[in-house]
């Protein structure tokens, strides 16, 4: 009975590890997609000789350290002013939206076509606003910006030619991060969203495959989106569900990987987990929802292939808490001598094409981001392959909510107007006086509780001479990284509630 449920044990084990090998081998693959297609740069095919009425869309809830930041470098677009409305999507319920009615004032009176429309409604939340507001906008062209990004001035003049070709419906750009450096988290987030865009936008886009419009910072032809039945409110990911109905009525989309729309990064790990439990859970609620219409489809089998296989990427996260269930006898249990070579061998081609594959795929990126100082985002790998590892218990979560179909609201990312380190004490001062990520305190304990189990297997593992035990101290860091963060950031938000009530007192 014992060797039948070891081997049971062990074959769960081996085929988790096979599942995220399986992950860990498509982020080759794309690498080898984005080098052989990289000479493939999409062009325009004419160019307008009258540019047409773009709508800039802007939805927000609750931006008031940003908004300002925003209208201004949207209404500094090189683009001519009686081709340009401004549309301020709000459904704020603090005093944004007072600010927002004082800066539209602001723009009518130097001459923009400028209007917000608020609702107290938020039926949809963003995919709501995006619906109501599109059916008003005057432009035959939306270029849809969230509160956190900063356009640079040349973004339309950069983007709208490629719309001479009427089989064109989306052009997408790549993100910046104008406060990449303030910390270690926003670093790290810079690399993953490097290697999203720099690699599997730019592979997918230049080889043939479907990919996805971002939520913001591209521009949509207003027809495709009513030729595809409009926006959609049924999951979290509104703008991954309207690409892949766009793409299946056969409209092209355009990834331009050298035009930059600078965005600001959420600045500590609460924001962060929320952001990504977003995306994470929307992301398998439209693979429940579409991934067989997408076979159905007449798409080529290529476009097939990725598109499932972006689909499910984030059940990864689910096989990632699995393992941690299940590395626990597998360390501990002593292997047969007969057996020890084998399962070394397993264990390490496993390992390469988890961990090392995915290093590959985000250094990659970083060479095409930075080509002349790439090498200097080597020491942050280690960091990052931590960090992945370290959210799993939170985007498991969110696999399991979407899974059982456990309904959730729009949660935004709070925004603070980061540009520099130096605002680290103004960031401070805003938490207090302005927005928090509100977070259960399950998620970090769960967390801690994890990284302490693995500091304990590491303990286990050195006193028997486990070759292993040093790749356990990814998971022991990634965990208590992530959980601490947070438990910390709940207890600072305490703090000035309670001294407040003290000096009340």
């Amino acid at each position: 009975m014992s060797l039948n449920y070891n081997f049971i044990w062990l074959l769960c084990y081996l085929l988790v590890l096979v599942g995220l090998a399986g992950y860990g081998f498509h982020r080759l693959s794309i690498v080898y997609l984005y080098w052989k297609n990289r000479n493939n740069k999409p062009q325009p095919k004419a160019r307008f000789q009258e540019l047409p009425v773009v709508t800039v869309q802007l939805p927000m809830f609750n931006e008031k350290f940003v908004v300002d930041r925003l209208l201004e470098s949207v209404a500094a677009l090189d683009y001519p002013q009686d081709k340009l409305e401004i549309q301020i999507l709000d459904d704020s319920t603090d005093d944004t939206t007072e600010q927002c009615y004082r800066k539209v004032e602001e723009l009518k009176s130097r001459g923009f076509d400028a209007v917000c429309i608020h609702r107290t409604d938020r039926t949809g939340f963003k995919a709501g606003a995006l619906e109501a507001a599109t059916k008003v906008a005057k432009g035959e062209f939306l270029l849809i910006l969230d509160a956190d990004f900063v356009p640079e001035p040349d973004l339309l003049q950069k983007t709208i030619h490629f719309f001479t070709d009427e089989n064109v419906g989306l052009v997408q750009t790549r993100w910046g991060h104008i406060n990449r450096e303030y910390n270690l988290l926003t670093r790290i987030q810079g690399m993953y969203l490097d290697g999203h865009f720099a690699m599997e936008q730019t592979a997918r886009n230049r080889s043939g495959r479907f990919f996805t419009f971002n939520g913001t910072a591209g521009i949509w032809r207003k027809c495709v989106i009513g030729d595809a039945g409009g926006w959609s409110h049924d999951t979290l990911t509104e703008d991954m569900d309207l690409s892949y109905r766009v793409q299946l009525r056969g409209w092209r989309f355009i990834y331009l990987n050298d035009v930059v729309t600078p965005a600001e990064l959420p600045v500590d790990m609460d924001g962060f987990k929320s952001q990504q439990h977003r995306w994470t859970k929307g992301s398998i609620q439209v693979c429940q929802k579409i991934l067989l219409d997408i076979w159905r489809s007449n798409a080529p089998l290529k476009a097939k292939v990725e598109a499932t296989t972006h689909l499910t990427c984030n059940y990864s996260y689910l096989l990632l808490a699995l393992l941690c269930f299940l590395v626990y006898p597998i360390c501990t249990q002593r292997i047969p001598e007969n057996e020890t070579v084998f399962m070394w061998f397993v264990n390490v081609a496993l390992f390469f094409m988890t961990s090392v594959a995915v290093c590959i795929f985000y250094m990659s990126a970083q060479i095409v981001v930075r080509p002349k100082s790439w090498w200097k985002e080597l020491p942050y790998l280690p960091l990052l392959l931590t960090l992945s590892v370290g959210m799993a218990v939170n985007n498991a979560k969110a696999v399991l909510e979407a899974i059982f179909g456990h309904q959730s609201a729009f949660v935004r990312t709070p925004k603070y107007g980061v540009d520099r380190k130096e605002d680290r004490r103004h960031v401070s001062q805003l938490k207090r006086n302005g927005y928090r990520a509100i977070k259960s305190v399950v998620i970090p304990v769960l967390e801690i509780a994890c990284g302490t189990f693995f500091l304990n297997l590491i303990i286990i593992m050195i006193r028997q001479g486990h070759y292993l035990s040093p790749i356990l101290m990814i998971p022991f860091l990634g965990f208590y990284y992530t959980g601490f963060c947070s438990l910390g950031r709940m207890i600072s938000n305490l703090l000035p509630a309670k001294q407040t009530a003290k000096a009340k007192n």
